[in-house]
Order: structure tokens, then C-alpha cells, then sequence
């Protein structure tokens, strides 16, 4: 093992290098492992503590990694049986044209807080949008704005990778973040709504080649759509519920994603009368997280170098020697891995990794600690190196010019809710 400390600029050097190279789109596995090796080495490590510092720090995420895939196999269904599609139609007809801003909105926001992606959820809200944009006379910038806000709202207070990671990198029950992150959400909702509708006559409109005549499909009812989701979040919350009114049968009930989701999965499955399906949902479902999970294990290799360095100790004086709040350090955290790799669950994943022991170093909470992270990853992560920018600009048929025009408005939701975070958990209840 490292005899000394690496010092804090190899750690600086190791984690720019990663980013540069996932900037340059290179493989972001390969992209975060190469980083911490050239870390180690500037750092003075040897080549076999350079190895003993990358498996010690892929080994703190597996914990995390393992609940990813638990939650793959709820995505897997909520996305592959038309589960999602069912509740998105539902609230959308139920609202009706007057309020369409706010049913879009709140239809990426509910399916994406039951577990379904926010690139996935937008693909299966755009076409509702674009076919209620044409009705309505609401611009294609407007409709992004809706689809985009209410995703990252519902992104926050989900059992996806990123809320995994946000409790996990702050030794966190998942229930906790997300039901802390529910009060941001609902100012991000709001924001989302208000300036959606501020800019709705804003930009180019929906014409008739943007919207694809589908075949008519038979949806499934809504209350099977909603089995597998309100199980998984209802078994969640036995713990948050039991220690909030002191009934210690349900505290100490250790209930753990890691077989709640699956649970919740096969149950919603079977309901569904899909039974004969189940395997093929859970095959669709690691599919989909299995990306995830591999970023996850290089980016616990980056939090190998950072915890071998004296990168915290040198955070938190710079802090002191400047004489603003530590408090700030998660959510800038957030927002600057945010920006730098344009994914939610990475930007979460190197920012607990890299800065999570100086954030709690400055006497923030754990809980505090998370829910700024995580609101502060969604604030600048739709840029064009992330995958969410082309796969939003495709769902809605929108140029690359296009698209870009609507980052500043994302910017105003997540910004909303990392301030009423940061306000709420960093000064008032920490």
C-alpha cells in the first residue's frame, strides 16, 4: 500500500485528465481509470499502489453498483410493458389542452420518479407533446422546456442511478433522498410550468412533418400501470415513516432496494398479466443500466485517488481561508461535474467521490450533503458531450441550434431547485 500521502494536485491532475478525455469522447470507463492512474503516478505512487488504490477504490462502489442493477430490472418494466406510456396518456387526457404545459410536465416528472430514465421518459412523452403543441399552438422550445423540467423534478426523487449513488456516497437510506428531495421537485415542477408557458409563443413552431403517424396501440389500465411503481415506493418508505413516528418495529425493518425494487418488479409484472414476460423485462433492464454501472466502477477508481490524497484536507482550508460557507462546496460540486460530463449519475458519481468527505469536512450534514449534490448535478448536465441533449433533440426534432437555445431555461429549473435545496438543507434544517 502507499507508504505517503499523494498530494492534492495529482489528484487536480488525475480528475482533469478524465474529464478532458470524456469531453473528447473517449470511453468514460476507460477515460476515468486512465485519469487515476496518471493521478497516482504524478502523485508519486508506485505501480503496484497505484493498483491497490484502484481496486480499494472500485471496491467502496460496489455497494451502489449492485442497487443500480436491482433498480434496472423496475426500469425494465415500466419502460418495455407500456407501463410508462399509460401513466404519461392518463394525466395528459385527464388535464386536457388548457393545462398542457402542466400535464407534460408533470407526466415526465411522475414517470421518470417511477424509476423510468429521463432520456427514455422524454422519447415517450414527445410525441404526446408535439401532437398537443400542434392543438395548441405551443412552440417546440416551450414543449422541451415542460418535458426536460419536469424530468429533471422527478429525476431528483426517484430510485434511479443518480439518487442511488446520492445516498450511497454519504452512507444514505435511498427512501431518505428521495423523500428529502421531494420539496426541490415541486419548485422545479413550478418553475418548469411558469417558464414554459412565459416562452410558449417563443422559437420555431410544431409542423405537420414533426409529428410520425403511429398505429393506434391498446394501452393497459392505469391501475396495473401503477402497481409495480407505488409497491416499490411504498415498501421504500417503511423505514423514513417508522423512524418519523418513533414506531420501532418499522425502523429497524432494514428494507434495502437492493430486493425491494425486483420485488416490487415480478408483483407489478404479474398484475400486469405479462407473467410470462418477467425475463424479458429484467433482460431489458440490465441492458439498460449496464453503462451505469461500469462508470460507476471507474469513477470509484477516481475516488480511490481522491481518498488517497490530501485533496479534502486542502478544500476545506481554501474554504476557511476564503471565509465563504463550506456549505456551498456540494452544490458547486454538483454543477461543475454536471457540466463537465453531461450526465446526471456520473456527475453525482465523481462528485461524492472526488469532494464528498471535504463537503462533510466543512460540518454539513450527510443528508444536506446529498440533496445538494444531486439537485446541483442537474443544473448544467443537458449539454451537447452528454447523450439526454441528441436524444431530446431527436425525440422533438429539433436542430442542434435549436436545442441549445432551450439549455438556459433547463438551467432556470435546476438552478431553482439547487437553491431551494441548498437553502432549505444547507442553512435551515442542517
Amino acid at each position: 500500500m502507499l507508504d505517503s500521502t499523494i498530494p492534492w494536485f495529482a489528484a487536480i491532475i488525475g480528475l482533469i485528465v478524465a474529464i478532458v478525455l470524456i469531453l473528447k469522447k473517449f470511453n468514460p470507463v476507460y477515460s476515468l481509470f486512465f485519469g487515476a492512474i496518471v493521478g497516482c503516478l504524478v502523485g508519486g505512487a508506485s505501480l503496484v499502489s497505484t493498483i491497490d488504490i484502484q481496486i480499494s477504490g472500485t471496491q467502496s462502489v460496489i455497494g451502489t453498483a449492485i442497487r443500480v442493477l436491482a433498480a434496472g430490472m423496475l426500469a425494465g418494466v415500466m419502460m418495455e410493458s407500456g407501463a410508462a406510456e399509460s401513466i404519461a396518456n392518463a394525466i395528459v387526457t385527464k388535464l386536457g389542452d388548457k393545462k398542457a404545459i402542466l400535464s407534460l410536465a408533470l407526466s415526465t416528472m411522475i414517470i421518470t420518479a417511477v424509476e423510468v430514465f429521463i432520456p427514455v421518459a422524454v422519447l415517450i412523452v414527445a410525441p404526446i407533446a408535439l401532437s398537443v403543441g400542434k392543438q395548441t399552438g405551443i412552440s417546440k422550445i416551450a414543449l422541451l422546456t415542460a418535458l426536460s423540467g419536469g424530468g429533471k423534478a422527478g429525476n431528483i426523487i426517484s430510485p434511479n442511478p443518480n439518487t442511488i449513488a446520492a445516498a450511497d456516497g454519504f452512507g444514505l437510506n435511498l427512501s431518505s433522498v428521495m423523500l428529502a428531495g421531494f420539496i426541490p421537485a415541486l419548485f422545479g415542477l413550478a418553475t418548469a410550468v411558469i417558464v414554459a408557458n412565459l416562452i410558449k409563443s417563443k422559437g420555431e413552431m410544431v409542423r405537420d412533418r414533426d409529428i410520425l403517424k403511429k398505429e393506434a396501440k391498446e394501452l393497459m389500465a392505469l391501475g396495473k400501470a401503477l402497481i409495480a411503481p407505488i409497491l416499490s415506493i411504498v415498501l421504500l418508505l417503511i423505514n423514513p415513516i417508522g423512524t418519523l413516528l418513533k414506531i420501532e418495529v418499522l425502523t429497524n425493518l432494514k428494507i434495502d432496494a437492493l430486493y425491494i425494487l425486483p420485488f416490487a418488479s415480478v408483483v407489478g409484472t404479474i398484475a400486469m398479466g405479462h407473467a410470462n414476460k418477467i425475463s424479458e423485462y429484467a433482460s431489458s433492464g440490465i441492458k439498460r443500466v449496464t453503462d451505469t454501472v461500469l462508470i460507476l466502477i471507474g469513477a470509484g477508481a477516481i475516488a480511490g485517488l481522491i481518498s488517497a490524497s490530501d485533496l479534502s484536507v486542502q478544500v476545506v482550508k481554501l474554504i476557511d481561508t476564503i471565509g465563504i460557507s463550506g456549505t456551498f462546496l456540494a452544490p458547486i460540486s454538483g454543477i461543475l461535474m454536471g457540466l463537465a460530463v453531461g450526465s446526471t449519475s456520473t456527475a453525482v458519481i465523481l462528485a461524492t467521490g472526488s469532494f464528498g468527505q471535504a463537503i462533510l469536512d466543512t460540518g454539513t450534514s450527510s443528508l444536506a450533503a446529498s440533496v445538494m449534490v444531486h439537485t446541483g448535478s442537474i443544473v448544467i448536465d443537458s449539454v451537447p458531450q452528454g447523450n439526454y441533449f441528441h436524444i431530446s433533440a431527436n425525440s422533438m426534432n429539433m436542430t442542434i441550434k435549436e436545442r441549445l437555445k432551450v439549455i438556459p431555461y433547463e438551467m432556470c429549473v435546476g438552478g431553482a431547485m439547487t437553491v431551494v435545496a441548498t437553502i432549505l438543507y444547507g442553512f435551515i434544517l442542517n
